[in-house]
């Protein structure tokens, strides 16, 4: 048994810094690397331990204490990195370093962040990132640790920090956490914490890793044992590279990979049985930008690392899917069976809901899980493009607010994005998961108020108008009046109520000067055009009449959301029609 490496996955809002991030860790890395001999692998970032206390320097004051080997950090932050990349249905990421602005603080993709987290249950520190933009920053404290560039800056400047930190103290209590400033807490287990850092002048990237070295050495080290034997990992990405064809990046979570080892990979129709022909890793980071000698191949690699595969029949891997090396052929079908289990979609489906596509079963399930948290149910969840045939399923549903597929990572195969010009399937595709969420959500707000607008239009809503004396403009065939809309709404189509019950022609058209209306509501004067009247017969100037309801419209708007003025005239309507039919409308 040896002890690895742990690998930490870096999250966070958009443009909050965490890129910046990995890129002075390696930048400060490689500035260190005589003494740790850093090297950059595919998909990940080493640090050894040498390294680290390089960096570090003054903070770390016992060295000899920490038996953990350095830090592994997965290249690829975000959201995407973590959902896809598991380790036996978990998260692979040991650690995670949650990155947010100080200046704005938690946003809604932070929030994403800290369910998936929470959902996984992986232990966390808070980066709070460019400190350097606060009012009063002294930029003489590049690349000090946090606790020596605080000795540097004003008093007024202090306090706005505090000020910053503690409103995302505030924000992440209201999460279920308790957290504070690193250097002021005693218990790591009760209290999150918060490392101050400015990614872009380097200042707190020593406390960052730091604190990160320390919660391995204390609360990981037992977990990140591992056995000497064939390998396990993680795809991280299937690329296809010149002369090599399709190949695998793999960060390897455990045991040994080498050159020749049949190995067992998820794909999207099933495990896939193959041999390494190639296993191979960057030179150094200072060398990684020349594409002439990038890669170099290697016999064997173990955990924890990144690594590139080459072999034949990989055009099926799918990224997220288990990689297990196989050292006795006896357990390939052993291997296979877990592969299928791993890769079994095990998410909530009900009989209507929307259709959820992805590009890896962690993204999948990362979808799945933050649209349960926004009780929005699911039909269907499946890996790969959304096809021709999803929109064709997707139409079935009766239901129009469900008719819609959401796809992360993924897009719309040419003969699906044709079809979908003649359907009422609606397909939001985003590569980021809450705004997939939010899309919708907006969507179905949008669609619910159109709906809505569309039944109130269907509806017979009461009305009462005035036939104004002076806007007698034809007397009959049809005959044009001015009206005032004195409470409700007057539509086309309507037939006319007078007072004494009797039910008189039709409103054939409405018009404000030059606009043809299909309504006119309370206040309005506009002209209408009526059929089947005639002026100073059926109806006269300056009298008052409804528009005609029938029982089936009363009973239909007696729950329905009316104004008062709307309720007044329709009780009106109802006294007037209960003189002929008494029990009319009870």
């Amino acid at each position: 048994m040896r002890i690895r490496q742990p690998i930490v996955s870096v999250l966070g809002h958009v443009d909050h810094g965490k890129t910046t991030i990995l890129d002075r860790i390696r930048g400060t890395s490689v500035a260190a690397k005589e003494a740790g001999g850093i090297t950059q692998h595919i998909g990940a970032t080493e640090v050894p331990i040498d390294a680290i206390f390089r960096i570090c320097g003054p903070l770390i004051k016992n060295p000899e204490k920490f038996k953990i080997p350095g830090l592994l950090f997965i290249d690829t932050p975000g959201h995407h990195s973590f959902t896809t990349l598991r380790a036996r249905g978990g998260a692979l990421a040991d650690l995670a370093v949650l990155v947010v602005d100080v200046n704005e603080g938690i946003m809604p993709q932070t929030v994403e962040s800290i369910n998936i987290l929470k959902r996984y249950r992986t232990p966390f520190v808070i980066a709070a990132n460019k400190i350097d933009v606060i009012d009063g920053w002294n930029r003489d404290t590049r690349d000090m640790p946090f606790l020596m560039a605080i000795r540097e800056q004003e008093d007024d400047y202090l306090v706005k920090l505090e000020e910053k930190i503690y409103a995302i103290v505030e924000q992440l209590y209201s999460h279920g956490f308790s957290a504070d400033r690193y250097d002021r807490i005693s218990d790591f287990t009760r209290t999150l914490a918060i490392v101050p850092t400015s990614a872009k002048c380097g200042v707190g990237i020593a406390d960052l890793l730091l604190v990160l070295i320390g919660l391995a050495q204390k609360f990981l080290q037992e977990n990140l044992r591992t056995e000497e034997g064939p390998g396990e990992g993680t795809i991280l990405e299937v690329k296809e590279e010149r002369g090599l064809g399709k190949t695998l990046d793999v960060i390897l979570y455990s045991g040994t990979i080498r050159k020749g080892d049949t190995i067992v990979v998820g794909g999207i129709s099933g495990p896939i049985v193959t041999k390494v022909k190639a296993l191979l890793r960057p030179k150094p980071l200072d060398e990684m930008r020349d594409p002439r000698d990038r890669f170099k191949n290697v016999e064997e690699v173990s955990a924890a690392a990144g690594v590139k595969i080459s072999g034949p029949d990989l055009d099926g891997a799918l990224a997220g899917a288990p990689v297990i090396v196989i050292w006795d052929d006896g357990e390939i079908e052993r291997a296979k069976e877990r592969v299928r289990k791993e890769m079994t979609i095990n998410i909530e489906t009900a009989e209507e809901g929307i259709m959820i596509k992805a590009d890896a079963l962690g993204s999948l399930e990362a979808l799945a899980y933050e649209l349960k948290n926004a009780k929005i149910p699911i039909w269907r969840a499946a890996i790969g493009h959304i096809s021709r045939r999803d929109i064709v399923d997707a139409e079935t549903m009766p239901n129009p607010f469900y008719r819609v597929i959401l796809g992360f990572n993924v897009r719309l195969t040419a003969d699906a994005a044709e079809y979908l010009e003649n359907s009422d399937v609606v397909v939001f595709v985003e590569n980021v998961i809450y705004k997939l969420v939010e899309e919708y959500t907006e969507w179905l707000e949008r669609k619910r108020e159109e709906m809505e607008r569309e039944k109130r239009l269907a509806m017979n809503f009461p009305g009462k108008f005035k036939v104004l004396e002076d806007y007698i403009f034809r007397t009959a065939k049809p005959a044009i009046v001015g009206i005032r809309v004195i409470g409700g709404r007057v539509r086309v189509g309507q037939r006319i109520l007078r007072p004494d019950g009797r039910v008189v022609g039709i409103i054939k058209s409405i018009r404000d000067g030059d606009k043809n209306l299909r309504e006119a509501i309370a206040g309005q004067e506009v002209a209408v055009a009526m059929d089947g009247v005639t002026v100073g017969r059926q109806i006269k100037p300056g009298e008052e009449y409804y528009v005609n309801m029938n029982e089936t419209d009363y009973k239909a708007l007696k729950d329905h959301d009316l104004n008062f003025d709307e309720r007044e005239i329709m009780e009106e309507i109802a006294r007037i029609k209960r003189k002929e039919r008494p029990f009319w409308g009870l």
